[in-house]
Parts: structure tokens; C-alpha cells; sequence
């Protein structure tokens, strides 16, 4: 049972010297298959993008691989996307429910809503000639999407400002955790944009505990709260973790899937006219076409596009043998752009994910995981898709962007992010063209 192959340490320095690019390192260990490790430390890290090895990390053994210390933690604390254990079971199970079908649908009128308004500032940006950032648009209408249902009140501008502050921090995060600086040195660095942080969420909380339900009602905040009358774990200061952890989760990763999607749309229009053809607005078809889109782009652009592990025992992956205290790396985007599982794996193709382009995605539990895998899988990932496809409904038939300039590189950070703005001009199509 050998070890898996390394990538050879001289390569590792060359690497650190020449490009700083993570991704960079982790492509060169893929090419020696889908296990393979990268001396990082006194240990090899592993790196995981065979499906069958993924399925063995994420769900079949959480068990034995287990979240260490998230990167997100400086500003998460304590929520459920850094908690482990038993307080991690419990955060979960109360959640859990509030993002079912049944759960999304109370707050269907409130995405709805987000997504008019954002349809309404790009008819204007369109009546008037106005440029405009869709990057920093799409921001905002996942922002006010899950402002909205934390707290029933529409994001208003102040709160938008502060919470910028929420991005600045994601952005000072490592790309891995054995990347990271220490945790004292981060934190110092960001401690004006997390004391911005704060005094929204304690405004908010202190809201909540007087029961003051915002224009559209109570929302996902006053369960929180709610549960600190029963649940004596749930003080201010876990609320307000868990708190900034849906507004982190639930906004940054799908402002940036639609920003990467109209993107790509700029460069393959086809596509846009392909999913408009699909079926008539509302239409199951139209819709099913939106979610091809959106799907198609987390293929390439995955919204958590590294899961980071720790081995608690020894263990054999795919036949190579993994030792107690390894790092291990899951790489949705290594793996969602394998030549090996998916034809053509750099094309865009949003049919891939329809009935007729069954022939051209893996069937194999593990090769499409854009939301993680597993009981640890990402808690919002039927609200995203929801919102996206909301917008999308909004958007696409009424509008096109035309970009004045488009990021030339991706950023690779707790996120995969455009290295840069995206300015255009928004042109309409009432037709739907």
C-alpha cells in the first residue's frame, strides 16, 4: 500500500519563488493523478480529485476527515461553517429546516423582491446610459436577498456600505489553510472591517430581541434568537456567528456565480439565446435551462473551489495510504475540469446539464460536487440556486450587459473571484432577443 505520489519538493520551492499561484502547485500534483500529495510542511498534503476518492473523504468517512480550523474562522467564530462535533450537529439540525423546499418557500416573496429591484436599477441604468458594475450589482442583489431574509428589511444603503466590509475580510483570508499567517496578525489586520461587522449584527440581533419584525416579517434572525430562550449555547455571541456566516455564505458565492455567468454569457451569447429558447417565460423548460446555466458555470467556477480536511487516523485512499494528522485538500475545481471525466472540460456548456447532455457529464458520485459533498455539503445550496434562477427569470429575457473591459485571470482565494471590476453598459431587449 505505497503512499500517494509526491510532487517533487525542489518543484514545491520553484513554484513558491516563481508564481505564488496555489492553484498553480495544485494542477502540477493532479497530473500525477487523482490522489497525489504536495510536501506543504513536516507532512505531505494530500490532494483529492478522483471521484471515488472525494466520495471516501466528504461522505463516506467525515468521520475520519474533519474540519481543523477553517479559514473563514477570524470571521465566522463560531457558526456552523467552522463549528465541528456536537456543537456542529445541533447548529446544523436548527438551520437545517429553514433551507428546505418547504423552508425557501417563505422566503420566496423576499427574493422575489430583490430580484425586481435589481431589474428595476439596470432598466434605468439602461434608460439613461448609465454604466454600472455587474460584479458589484450582483453583490448587492445577493446581499439584500439574504439581509432580507435574516431580517425582513430590504438592504438599505448604510447597511450595504458597512457590510462591504464582510468581502474585504474574505478577501485578506488565505487560499489554504497552510497558507495561513497567525490568527492574531490576521485578525489585527482586519479588525476595523470586523468592528464594522459587529456593530451591524448587534444592531440587528438587538432588533431581533425586541421583535421588531422588518416590513416583510420576522426572518431567519428571530429563529436565532428564538433559540437562545431554550438553548443556553445560543448567546449573543454565537448568534452573531452564526449571523455573519449566512450573510458571508449566503451572499459572496452567489454574487460571484453570477458575475462568472454573465461573463461567460459575454463570450458565448448563444447560450443566452439557448435557454431564452427553452420554453416560455415561467415555463418548467425556461427554467430548467436557467438552472443549466447556473449549473454549468459552478462547474467551472465551483463556489467552494477547495474543501480542506485533517486525517484523525490512518486510512487508505484509493489504495494509497493516507497517515494520522494529514492535510487533506478536496478540489471541486481540479476535478470539475478533468479531461478524464468531463469532454471538452474548459468549454462552456450549459447543455451538459439537460436530458440530451446526459452523454456529456460523469455519472459518478463525486466528479460534480460545486457545493461540497456529504453531511458537511453546503446548507444554502437549494436557496442559491433559487435566487440565481430568480434574477436570471428578471434579467436575462430584459437585458444585456455589454462590458467595457473583463477580468483576464481568476483570483483564487476563499473563493474564486474575477481579478478585477466589470464595468458595462446595459442595453435592453424587450423582445427577449
Amino acid at each position: 500500500m505505497p503512499l500517494p505520489p509526491e510532487l517533487d519538493p525542489e518543484a514545491v520551492q520553484r513554484w513558491r519563488a516563481s508564481s505564488g499561484a496555489v492553484v498553480d502547485l495544485l494542477v502540477q500534483a493532479r497530473e500525477l493523478g487523482g490522489v497525489s500529495a504536495v510536501r506543504l510542511g513536516p507532512l505531505p498534503t494530500v490532494l483529492v480529485t478522483d471521484p471515488g476518492a472525494v466520495q471516501h473523504v466528504l461522505a463516506l468517512h467525515p468521520d475520519r476527515y474533519v474540519k481543523r480550523s477553517h479559514r473563514a474562522r477570524v470571521l465566522v467564530g463560531g457558526g456552523v461553517l467552522s463549528a465541528t462535533g456536537e456543537p456542529w450537529k445541533r447548529q446544523r439540525r436548527l438551520l437545517q429546516a429553514q433551507f428546505t423546499g418547504a423552508g425557501i418557500r417563505r422566503y420566496e416573496q423576499r427574493i422575489g423582491g430583490a430580484a425586481r429591484r435589481a431589474a428595476d436599477h439596470w432598466a434605468e441604468c439602461a434608460r439613461t446610459g448609465t454604466p454600472t458594475d455587474v460584479g458589484e450589482d450582483m453583490r448587492f442583489f445577493a446581499l439584500d436577498t439574504i439581509w432580507r431574509s435574516l431580517t425582513g428589511h430590504p438592504l438599505d444603503e448604510t447597511t450595504n456600505r458597512e457590510l462591504a466590509a464582510v468581502e474585504a475580510v474574505g478577501a485578506a483570508l488565505p487560499a489554504t489553510p497552510s497558507a495561513s499567517a497567525d490568527a492574531a496578525g490576521l485578525r489585527a489586520a482586519v479588525a476595523a472591517d470586523l468592528a464594522r461587522i459587529d456593530a451591524v449584527a448587534g444592531r440587528a440581533i438587538a432588533a431581533a430581541r425586541r421583535e421588531e419584525a422588518g416590513p416583510e416579517g420576522p426572518g431567519l434572525l428571530h429563529v436565532l434568537v428564538d433559540a437562545g430562550r431554550t438553548h443556553p449555547e445560543y448567546t449573543d455571541q454565537l448568534i452573531r456567528d452564526e449571523l455573519v456566516t449566512l450573510l458571508a455564505a449566503g451572499h459572496e458565492t452567489t454574487a460571484k456565480t453570477l458575475t462568472w455567468l454573465y461573463l461567460l454569457l459575454d463570450r458565448h451569447p448563444e447560450a443566452r439565446r439557448w435557454a431564452l429558447g427553452a420554453g416560455a417565460a415561467g415555463s418548467p423548460e425556461r427554467e430548467k435551462a436557467l438552472r443549466a446555466l447556473v449549473s454549468e458555470t459552478l462547474r467551472l467556477y465551483p463556489a467552494a473551489w477547495l474543501i480542506p480536511r485533517h486525517a484523525t487516523e490512518d486510512d487508505t485512499i484509493a489504495g494509497y495510504r493516507v497517515v494520522d494528522g494529514t492535510d487533506i485538500f478536496v478540489c471541486p475545481y481540479l476535478t470539475h475540469r478533468d479531461p478524464a471525466l468531463w469532454p471538452e472540460p474548459e468549454r462552456f456548456d450549459p447543455e451538459r446539464f439537460t436530458a440530451a447532455g446526459e452523454d456529456r457529464r460523469p455519472s459518478r458520485h463525486g466528479a460534480y460536487y460545486p457545493f461540497g459533498t456529504g453531511p458537511r455539503a453546503c446548507l444554502g445550496a437549494q436557496f442559491a440556486m433559487r435566487e440565481t434562477t430568480v434574477l436570471l427569470e428578471h434579467l436575462l429575457p430584459a437585458f444585456t450587459p455589454s462590458f467595457h473591459t473583463t477580468p483576464a485571470s481568476a483570483v483564487f482565494g476563499l473563493t474564486v473571484r474575477p481579478d478585477g471590476p466589470t464595468p458595462a453598459t446595459i442595453t435592453p431587449t424587450p423582445d427577449g432577443s
